[in-house]
């Protein structure tokens, strides 16, 4: 069985010193890459090549005028074709620069594959410089689809929070602090350093530091409206639609099928033809497993196991694995819980000071004039995003618990309050400079006030919907 890793990120060069160090460690492995900066010419480039070069290079035409469509109608049935041939044990999808691991890991495994590693490659000296940009991708050429409405900022930290394992490059520009951030946005990640130093390319990463370009306004937007967003700083500046939650979701997008069109055989051959001798074999043709050598922590890792619906759960905002209390090397995390919940319009007020005191905020919200409601917070780059994402476990009647993932239901119980159930506030803001004393004092401003909080529920849903226009109602 064909064993499959996904390797992501926006920062070009640490994914490319990833794959190129994986494809030098595991004799026989290919790398699939689908290059969707062609779209404009209405195609994506495909290219399967291995550590001595391109063995095969291919077209597959937009689906709906949608690059990202293109790639998920394409990957499976190349990924079928290269475990067909029965010579390969590893292939690494290396997924061009703004393509988001999640969608694609759930692709991969729907259609009948098996992903055993999910790793994004980070410079460390790039992470506050990205985290912070609140640039469309768009405007950086790096929109998947004509409809992306993403920023480089939300999209980069999607990357790096979904996948278990950073391959981290040994930047000699990173100091103590960027490592810090690093460690503190995903403390969970299994950090491997994958070399020395960041190759002099022009990139895109180049472009997105420039200082020269003049930073967005932060803007409050609304994933569920794409046509009317709200500013909260600039209202002369022009509308954007709200970013996606999920990036590459596309409705027309269909599950990949082998139908269609390759240009090359099932089995990977060279420049001249000859067919690739990409695993031994024993004297009765039998493979001979694979054995990465003890010194390759990356091999280990790509070859670890995934579980996508673990992944997926410790994403989704009633059961987000989210990063702890920490303050070292001048980076600072603040977790901040409480049982009672935000006025509607004193926390509207207050959201562009709170989206701009962390460079990454995250986390579930409580509205008291939507109590039974589930909200999610989703901020970076200057620019928050908001989304109900259904109802809390304590406003479901008790035979629709039945119903509800066991892992939403532990992680209700660690917030369990014996008046409120799991309604509550729990948000998490990392960034360097953080000044945890007044954000925390803002942050309980918003809250009701003893009066308004023992007037009970009925008063509450009576107080003024500031959030109306943000939200589905």
């Amino acid at each position: 069985m064909l064993s499959v890793v996904i390797v992501g990120g926006l920062h070009a060069d640490a994914r490319k010193a990833t794959v190129g160090r994986l494809l030098a460690d595991v004799p026989g492995s290919v790398v699939l890459h689908h290059d969707l900066s062609t779209a404009a010419a209405g195609t994506v480039v495909r290219t399967i090549r291995d550590a001595g070069g391109i063995l095969s290079a291919g077209e597959t035409p937009l689906v709906n005028d949608c690059a990202c469509c293109a790639l998920r109608e394409d990957l499976v049935p190349e990924l079928r074709r290269l475990d067909a041939a029965g010579t390969l044990r590893l292939a690494v999808v290396e997924l061009w620069d703004s393509v988001e691991p999640k969608a694609m890991a759930e692709v991969v495994a729907a259609g009948g594959l098996t992903v055993t590693g999910v790793i994004t490659a980070v410079d460390p000296a790039l992470v506050l410089p990205y985290l912070g940009n609140g640039d469309d991708l768009a405007d950086r050429g790096l929109a998947a689809a004509a409809t992306d409405q993403r920023t480089v900022a939300d999209t980069f930290a999607r990357q790096l929070e979904y996948a278990p394992v950073l391959a981290v490059l040994d930047s000699p520009e990173a100091d103590e602090e960027d490592r810090e951030l690093l460690a503190q946005l995903h403390p969970t990640a299994h950090q491997i350093p994958i070399g020395t130093g960041r190759p002099t390319t022009t990139d895109h990463s180049t472009r997105l530091t420039d200082p020269s370009v003049p930073d967005h306004a932060t803007r409050l937007t609304d994933p569920t409206n794409s046509d009317h967003p709200t500013r909260l700083t600039d209202p002369t500046v022009p509308d954007h639609p709200a970013r996606p939650t999920d990036p590459a979701h596309t409705d027309h997008a269909t599950r990949p099928t082998d139908s269609t069109p390759t240009d090359h055989p099932v089995r990977p051959t060279d420049a001249s033809g000859t067919l690739y001798p990409v695993r031994p074999t024993d004297a009765s043709g039998t493979l001979y497993p694979l054995r990465p050598s003890p010194r390759s922590a990356l091999v280990r890792a790509a070859l670890a196991g995934f579980d996508v619906e673990s992944a997926a759960a410790a994403q989704h905002p009633a059961c987000a694995r989210l990063p702890a209390e920490a303050d070292a090397h001048g980076v600072s995390t603040l977790v901040w819980h409480r049982c009672r919940p935000f006025h509607p319009e004193r926390l509207y007020e207050a959201l562009e000071d709170i989206t701009c005191a962390a460079a990454r905020s995250r986390g579930r919200f409580w509205l008291a004039d939507k109590p039974d409601v589930l909200l999610h917070w989703d901020a970076a780059g200057g620019a928050l995003c908001v989304e109900s994402v259904g109802p809390w476990l304590a406003s479901l009647p008790d035979a629709a618990w039945d119903m509800v993932p066991p892992v939403r239901r532990a992680a209700a119980a660690l917030d369990w309050h014996p008046e409120h159930g799991d309604c509550c506030q729990h948000l998490v803001f990392t960034s360097p400079g953080l000044d945890r004393d007044g954000l925390e004092r803002l942050l309980e401003s918003c809250l009701l006030t003893d009066a308004e909080y023992a007037a009970g529920r009925d008063a509450w849903k009576r107080l003024p919907p500031a959030f109306d226009t943000l939200l589905e109602v």
